[in-house]
């Protein structure tokens, strides 16, 4: 039996644990190192087809705002 663990999944778990943590007990490194796993997160599943339809939404979404703003 072999079990594979996705590292984006696992990345995911990481850094919902680490979002879990009250925010007064963060020091500026610890802040530091959770955007830097995040950022690599971005990149693991930018090109999945989950990524892609995240994109999409946002796309969607700041289209959605630009327009509303124009009169």
């Amino acid at each position: 039996m072999v079990l594979t663990i996705d590292v984006a999944v696992l990345l995911a778990v990481v850094i919902l644990l680490r979002l879990r943590r009250r925010t007064e007990a963060r020091s500026r490194s610890d802040e530091k190192l959770t955007v830097a796993v995040v950022l690599v997160f971005g990149i693991l599943i930018a090109p999945t087809a989950f990524g892609q339809g995240v994109l999409d939404v946002v796309g969607q979404l700041a289209q959605g705002v630009t327009r509303s703003g124009t009169p």
